[in-house]
């Protein structure tokens, strides 16, 4: 059985092996800019690791999983122009560094490919994996826009936002596991399994992004600290936050989000400070541990020896263990 680090440098060379600088180099150029600007493959891997389960014969799945990542790398695009992003893992993001024009067209091109990477898997899964990718990205534009629309909401609730982020963020790990999953063989009982593994992933996932955003270390973490908050970015923390706080709290709160006058510095201790009265530092903490624990229980439930669970279940341990 394979380790997540080499399944990585095995996406990372059929990337490199595959793909083309094509013409008009306008087009893919950025395209690849995209896909070799850094990121750890973990959708791609999904689809590796759900093949893994039940299969030797990982080389069936890697195209497709190099169209999850293209997938994904679409997102990004148009996310970054949504999001009038300037920086993407520390490089200037495609539509800065080219234009506008080339960002939408090379995010689409980039979507049409995945589509083509992803068809190429056996045909007897064919329709199977089509339908899971389909619906799939069809959700996490649906998360895309309840975020959006959230920007522009002056209240939002906890149940909103989890539906968003399972939409925006879990589905696509919950269907890289399942098409692996598929093409690997798995029974569609088992598969279904597989993919209710990957919501409680991915559930996880960002509710540690949220958590790491305002109290994880920025040398592990990879980021700035706070950057949520000094963008107003509705997340669990904020959301539990306006829910739980008394009037002391609501107004500290009313005072740094209504204002662009403010010292970033004392606006992220101060905000903090909030969610540290209030616990909700430790409840998120503990939602990331049950959705983990849910992730855990499913994949000891599955007919497969613990060999080939091993890396998924270090990969949900380690969730766990970044924000003991």
């Amino acid at each position: 059985m394979k380790t997540i680090e080499e399944l990585q440098v095995l996406i990372d060379q059929e990337i490199q092996a595959r793909y083309q600088i094509l013409e008009p180099k306008e087009l893919y150029e950025p395209m690849w800019y995209a896909l070799s600007n850094g990121g750890k493959r973990l959708r791609p891997v999904f689809v590796l690791l759900g093949c893994q389960l039940f299969s030797d014969d990982i080389g069936k799945a890697i195209l497709p999983a190099v169209g999850i990542e293209m997938f994904h790398n679409f997102t990004l695009l148009h996310d970054d122009i949504m999001d009038h992003a300037s920086m993407r893992r520390n490089l200037p993001t495609v539509h800065v560094k080219w234009d506008l024009n080339r960002g939408i067209l090379s995010g689409d091109a980039l979507a049409i490919q995945a589509n083509i990477f992803i068809s190429s898997c056996e045909k007897d899964v064919l329709p199977d994996v089509l339908e899971v990718f389909n619906t799939t990205g069809l959700q996490v534009c649906e998360g895309q826009q309840y975020d959006i629309n959230f920007e522009q909401m002056a209240e939002v609730s906890v149940a909103q936002y989890m539906n968003m982020i399972r939409l925006k963020t879990a589905v696509l790990i919950a269907g890289s596991l399942q098409i692996g999953a598929i093409i690997g063989g798995a029974k569609p009982e088992w598969a279904k399994r597989i993919y209710d593994m990957g919501i409680g992933i991915g559930m996880a996932f960002q509710l540690q992004d949220d958590y790491l955003d305002a109290f994880g270390d920025p040398v592990t973490f990879g980021k700035n600290i706070g950057t949520d908050i000094l963008t107003n970015k509705k997340t669990y923390l904020l959301i539990k936050a306006q829910e739980l706080g008394n009037p002391e709290h609501l107004e500290t709160l009313r005072n740094y989000y209504s204002s662009n006058d403010f010292d970033p510095v004392e606006k992220v201790q101060k905000v903090k400070k909030v969610f540290t009265d209030l616990h909700i530092d430790q409840e998120i903490i503990g939602k990331v541990h049950d959705y983990s624990n849910l992730a855990l229980e499913i994949l000891k439930e599955l007919p497969v020896s613990l060999e080939r669970k091993d890396e998924l279940n270090k990969f949900t341990c380690n969730l766990m263990d970044r924000i003991r």
